[in-house]
């Protein structure tokens, strides 16, 4: 059920309910073993795409580490159980914010740490398109991922309150009477998580419909996404990068001439991948002239990846050549660069295939200038680039706003991953940064999925995978700042705090239970005498 909340599916609803099945069947005594057999089974189901070209290994190795953490989160959740049979409300009310907590505290650790990280599990990403994901402007995809987590443990208590009396086991254990005990004040956070989000949603689409209505010519501009497409599939793809190159420039003059017929509006400003240029410009002047004649011919800057020894680049190339740079900051390991090189070359020598790239240090914005006074842009445009797997970090896209991005965009490379979901969980994301910064987002990738994205997170055009496509659209620039930006990754921090506080607690009382002898449950008077 988690998986099916995951894009492509992306049934939203699936999560809440896969948590809410999970906390039904969960007691203290199996909880490590559940929690790790559900992370196992999510991670083994999320992602196969890691090991598309590189071998099945891999895929097995990334699904075991990240079930790791779900077995850490087990581990909490046995101290911070507490069942409604047992408990009094307030340790339930309180037992429900410390799992949820505890859980995002583990998600943290999850994307935080080995090696940068792996957020690309986030329960978060599932919720795009549902009401549970307009609390990312409130606190970013943490506190998105501590309502489904809060959201399911409401969902699950209010159906066993529902369900008590009805069947022997319930009847075994509680009163009749006490169905509204906990059932209505269950059933009124879920009303509350979910009816929060929902009026964050209208709000947001009111406020966007008359920030379009107020605004000048001036505050939107056009976009075009280029998707050149790769002459073959596999980690080989890169083999012929003058061909990939082409593929981008080709189109490029393409798009020109539809504007020179009147077929396509003229571009402000033109967006190409990841990768497009493999072939370095600044070390190879064929390349260089091939960009610069692309620039020239649709008479707009062109935002182009590129690699150097050092670093993966995102540039933006203009009438007088090269301006502003973004090195990506947050390194794919076991990809752009090689943790235990040596020792993992004597399993596969596909280690070498690695990068040996070093991060950036700038804050994600460029600078793209108009090419002339005959574009229907007069001003600088300030682009936050969150390059490929760098839209999974909260860091990329947050660093970018608060250095005055009023566009958004995800230049990507995904030529190595075939036709297997990650484009689609990639895309997902995208949308969920475009809903939490209020920002318009494009997506240009190599062989697909592109697309080009309102603030709301719809999708306005998208391609399909492997084929050239170009995609054009007017979006509005903004400066407004969403609550998720002021308050930065103190939501998070303060509910894995929380999280942490729970459990210690939880494991001292019941250690402190067990050593005085009074370990067990005390039950309501009322459920005595019905038993």
């Amino acid at each position: 059920m988690l998986y099916a909340s995951f894009q492509p599916t992306g049934l939203w609803w699936a999560a809440p309910i896969g948590f809410a099945l999970f906390f039904l069947a969960v007691t203290s005594e199996r909880a490590i073993v559940m929690a790790w057999l559900q992370g196992a089974v999510l991670y083994l189901l999320l992602l196969p795409w890691v090991g598309e070209f590189v071998g099945w290994y891999a895929w097995v190795a990334l699904a075991a580490v990240q079930s790791l953490y779900s077995l850490l989160f087990g581990l909490g959740l046995r101290y911070a159980l507490r069942r409604p049979l047992n408990a009094s409300r307030f340790q339930v009310f309180t037992s429900a914010i410390a799992i949820a907590a505890w859980f995002t505290a583990t998600e943290w650790l999850r994307s935080s740490w080995p090696f940068g990280g792996f957020p690309w599990g986030r329960i978060a990403w599932g919720q795009v398109g549902g009401p549970l994901g307009w609390w990312v402007q409130l606190g970013g995809p943490a506190l998105v991922s501590f309502i489904t987590v809060f959201s399911g443990i409401a969902l699950a208590w209010t159906t066993w309150f529902a369900c008590a009396g009805r069947f022997y086991f319930f009847r075994r254990y509680t009163a009749p009477s006490s169905r509204l005990y906990l059932g209505v004040p269950a059933a009124i956070a879920l009303v509350v998580a979910v009816g929060i989000g929902t009026a964050v949603s209208i709000n947001s689409s009111i406020m966007a419909k008359d920030t379009d209505m107020e605004a000048s010519d001036n505050a939107h501009i056009n976009v075009a996404a280029i998707q050149g497409n790769v002459p073959r599939l596999g980690l080989d793809f890169a083999a012929q990068r003058r061909a990939v190159l082409d593929n981008h420039a080709r189109l490029t003059h393409t798009l020109a001439e539809e504007v020179r017929a009147g077929k396509q509006p003229q571009p402000d400003l033109v967006i190409w991948p990841e990768n497009a240029s493999d072939v370095n410009p600044f070390t190879s002047t064929e390349a260089a002239e091939i960009i610069q004649s692309a620039v020239d011919d649709i008479r707009a800057p062109i935002l182009l990846g590129t690699v150097s020894p050092e670093h993966n680049s995102m540039y933006a190339w203009g009438a007088d050549g090269p301006g502003d740079v973004h090195n990506k900051r947050y390194l794919q390991p076991f990809g752009e660069y090689m943790p235990f090189r040596d020792l993992l070359r004597m399993i596969t020598p596909l280690v070498d295939r690695a990068g040996n790239f070093q991060p950036g240090s700038d804050n994600g914005v460029v600078t793209m200038e108009p090419y002339s006074l005959e574009s229907p842009s007069h001003y600088p445009v300030e682009v936050g680039v969150a390059t490929c797997y760098e839209i999974a970090f909260d860091g990329a896209t947050r660093r970018a706003i608060n250095g005055g991005a009023q566009i958004l965009t995800t230049p990507t490379n995904n030529a190595t991953f075939g036709f297997t979901d990650m484009t689609y969980q990639q895309l997902a994301m995208s949308r969920m940064r475009a809903m939490e910064y209020d920002r318009s987002l494009v997506v240009a990738a190599t062989s697909g999925v592109s697309a080009i994205i309102n603030p709301d997170g719809s999708v306005v055009e998208h391609s399909t995978i492997f084929q050239p496509a170009i995609l054009s659209a007017n979006l509005s620039l903004r400066d407004s700042r969403t609550i998720s930006a002021y308050v930065g990754p103190w939501v998070e921090w303060v509910l894995s705090a929380m999280g942490i506080c729970f459990v210690i607690a939880g494991f001292a009382i019941k250690r402190c239970g067990v050593t005085s002898g009074k370990n067990e449950p005390t039950r309501h008077p009322n459920r005595q005498k019905a038993q």
